[in-house]
């Protein structure tokens, strides 16, 4: 098993790719804590060997070192929590560029934080963020705020890793394309023509399709694993050829 023995922090784990990594790390022998700030989405889990769970919000910065904290060691942290803003630089508001840099990226900057210090007096870690193919790999219209938020936390992950290799720490992100979760259903149902929303989604992957959370979950244990053990600083693209 590809990770055994380890143990792995999750954040938004209730849902989408959080749950499918969650669910392959545990396949792969893994013992993961898998976090999400809606109780009700963890109960799946409930039953689960090798599963705790635990209700986190990660703009609460806090409540992130409590969690970290509690754990006897962390082996690898994916930073899967994240919010998609619609709109361009003409209809951004404060509000959508604060929520935005709170979530996508400052919620990843203290659970990195207080991660680290575990990591390095263990000999070492792997801290995967979520990215995006929207960011500095691929401008994406109506996806200003989003797009800005994701180019940060590739450069966060540079720096990480830059910082740390010296220390056994690996930090790379993962920039997916579209991938047909719960949260891109409520953005589908939220337009005035849902199926005509799901066709234009569609429509920008050039492999005709959408991806399936169970497709990105791989290379998120990949990262986590010691097959990539020479691997840092990286911005992986898993996005059906977006970036061709």
């Amino acid at each position: 098993m590809r990770l055994h023995g380890k143990h792995i922090l999750i954040t938004a784990a209730g849902q989408g790719i959080g749950k499918a990594t969650a669910l392959a790390m545990v396949a792969e022998g893994a013992t993961v804590w898998a976090t999400d700030l809606n109780p009700l989405l963890l109960e799946s889990f409930k039953g689960m060997d090798h599963v705790h769970t635990a209700v986190l919000d990660v703009t609460d910065k806090a409540a992130i070192q409590a969690q970290i904290a509690s754990m006897d060691r962390i082996d690898a942290l994916f930073n899967c929590a994240g919010y998609v803003h619609s709109g361009t630089a003409l209809t951004a508001t404060d509000e959508d560029w604060e929520m935005a840099f709170n979530l996508n990226v400052r919620s990843q900057f203290w659970a990195i934080q207080a991660a680290l210090p575990k990591m390095i007096a263990q000999g070492g870690g792997s801290i995967i963020n979520m990215a995006s193919v929207a960011s500095s790999l691929k401008g994406l219209p109506n996806r200003f705020v989003y797009g800005t938020s994701k180019a940060a936390v590739i450069g966060l992950t540079k720096a990480v890793a830059a910082d740390h290799v010296r220390q056994g720490i690996r930090c790379n992100a993962i920039c997916p394309g579209t991938v047909d979760t719960p949260s891109l259903q409520d953005r589908i149902n939220s337009q005035a023509d849902p199926v005509q929303a799901r066709k234009d989604f569609i429509a920008r992957q050039p492999m005709g399709r959408l991806a399936q959370a169970h497709e990105i979950a791989p290379i998120v244990v990949f990262l986590a694993s010691d097959e990539s053990q020479f691997t840092t600083g990286q911005a992986y693209s898993v996005d059906g050829g977006m970036t061709i």
